[in-house]
């Protein structure tokens, strides 16, 4: 008897595999490839800060991983909403305590696996598809400047590949004052669903249609993830290349004691802090297998050649290794408790050297250097205050010393402008500073600015400046004899108007009488002729 709907459940398998690529010095990519969640990260902001600001993202969803097993649909997409904006707090608050890493950020793409459904959360210009039915589906719009210009009809899609501008990127998480809140989306999933989560420097590269073909027709995971990243490589990508690769599976019997079950990976720079994020999810996880073969592009050899290394040589690949989480590393003796730098180490009288905190002396030292810690921290802060005051006092009195010098300066121009609809003469500049104005007028005409050309108006809305008030009180006198020329001569050619429409009337009136006398003649002319006739009758 087939096992109905409600009794199956769908298991997520997935993969990552991410290349530094052949130009870049390290990857700044980062993702996950779970159970429950999977997730890809393109880092941004020079060596140090791409890397640290990806990596942070993924730390911050890696919960998530343990965390949607309750099943409720809109607590997860909540919950991946506020861990990626909890992400870009971290990432913010990071680059302000650290200047070096000052402008970083990232792209988060993920999508969780929750109660039958899809969640997919997305900010930057990383990718989603989906191959559902054989056919792929893109579910994420880039949040970039080229996608803005192809929807609104400015470009197109095979222009935005070679826009010079295409890596230029409009929302992100990180060191920026934009929008940090992620597109969400919810979506059924179905048995053999297949998602590819993507960093531009594989979709930048390979058409849609490639990327379709390899996933519909290799079903095995890391193999497909191994070949587009290598197929990326080859057609010359510069960038990091990271993939990750899930595919949903039917358990039928939920019950069964032997549920599908992966270990996490982690690839890219995140892999570097396998130990915290097994932390975090409770669970081991393993960094993502390396890249076996691709490398060997034009691209790439040109790129060894120019950092002085032999082309034909396969570079070393990092082994996978796998992290336990705090609790086993503890009972199997492999924490080490790290030297903060905190216990200080003391020689005591008989020359014995103990940096055990329980020791009398230890302990004695460790309150002295927390109390001169104390000190130290009050007298910096002290110290930076009276800096800052000070700092704030030059600052206010070189703003002053500026605005009281460039007053001085206004009040030796003058300028024509438009003073309640009359052209007046200004002393000063038509502008302000810091909401003072630096001009009042000081003469008036009785020139109305509706009686000047529109051209004129327009320089007076912007102010015709001079050096000298004679200057300014010359060029009114000529746009007053200019405007009284043009009156006049508009007078004249209303005249001439008036006098031409006059003559026209006098000529018609004339030429009308001239007609009325001649049709008058004409009659009596006719009434003479009749009569004749009737004589002689």
């Amino acid at each position: 008897m087939p096992t109905s709907t409600a009794s199956q459940q769908l298991f997520m398998y997935s993969t990552v595999v991410s290349d530094v690529g052949t130009v870049r010095s390290n990857n700044q990519d980062s993702a996950f490839a779970g159970e429950h969640l999977i997730a890809i990260c393109d880092g941004m902001g020079g060596h140090a800060g791409g890397d640290t600001a990806s990596t942070i993202a993924i730390r911050s969803l890696a919960h998530i991983e343990q965390d949607n097993v309750d099943g409720d649909v809109q607590v997860v997409s909540h919950m991946m909403a506020t861990s990626v904006m909890a992400a870009h707090d971290a990432i913010v608050g990071k680059a302000k305590r650290e200047r070096r890493l000052a402008g970083m950020g990232t792209t988060v793409t993920s999508v969780a696996l929750v109660a039958g459904c899809w969640v997919l959360a997305h900010i930057g210009d990383s990718r989603a598809y989906l191959l559902h039915d054989g056919h792929l589906v893109r579910m994420t719009s880039d949040h970039s400047y080229v996608q803005h210009l192809i929807d609104t009809g400015r470009i197109s899609e095979a222009e935005a590949r070679n826009h010079p501008q295409r890596n230029v990127v409009m929302r992100v998480l990180g060191d920026f004052d934009i929008d940090s809140r992620p597109d969400i989306a919810i979506r059924k999933a179905h048995p053999s669903d297949r998602w590819l989560l993507c960093s531009d420097g594989l979709c930048g590269v390979l058409e849609d249609s490639t990327l379709e073909e390899v996933l519909s027709t290799c079903a095995d995971q890391e193999e497909c993830a191994q070949r587009l990243v290598s197929m990326a490589l080859r057609a010359g990508s510069t960038d990091n290349v990271t993939a990750v690769i899930a595919d949903a599976t039917l358990a039928l019997d939920a019950d069964a004691f032997d549920l599908p079950h992966q270990t996490p990976l982690i690839g890219g720079a995140a892999s570097a802090s396998l130990e915290t994020i097994a932390d975090i999810v409770n669970e081991p996880v393993a960094s993502a297998p390396p890249l076996r073969e691709g490398k060997q592009s034009p691209a790439a050899r040109a790129a060894a050649l120019r950092s002085g290394k032999d082309p034909n040589e396969e570079p070393k690949q990092p082994e996978q290794r796998v992290a336990q989480p705090s609790s086993v590393r503890e009972d199997n003796g492999d924490r080490v408790n790290t030297d903060t730098g905190e216990i200080p180490i003391v020689q005591k009288r008989n020359g014995r050297i103990s940096a055990d905190p329980n020791d009398p002396e230890v302990a004695k030292a460790i309150r002295n250097e927390h109390i001169e810690e104390r000190k130290t921290k009050r007298s910096r802060k002290f110290r930076n205050r009276i800096i800052t005051i000070l700092i704030i006092i030059l600052v206010l009195l070189g703003v002053a010393g500026v605005g009281v010098g460039t007053y001085r300066w206004s009040q030796t121009k003058y300028y024509i402008g438009d003073n309640n609809g009359k052209v007046a003469i200004f002393q000063g500049v038509p502008t302000s500073i810091f909401g003072v104005k630096l001009s009042h007028a000081v003469t008036d005409t009785n020139m109305k600015t509706s009686d000047l050309p529109p051209s004129w108006r327009e320089q007076l809305d912007q102010g015709i400046s001079f050096d000298t008030y004679g200057e300014a009180k010359s060029h009114t006198r000529l746009i007053k004899k200019q405007l009284n020329d043009a009156k006049r001569k508009q007078e004249a050619r209303q005249q001439e108007k008036a006098e031409a429409e006059q003559k026209a009337k006098d000529e018609a009136a004339a030429k009308q009488k001239q007609q009325d006398e001649a049709a008058k003649k004409a009659a009596d002319q006719a009434a003479q002729t009749n009569k004749s006739g009737g004589d002689k009758s």
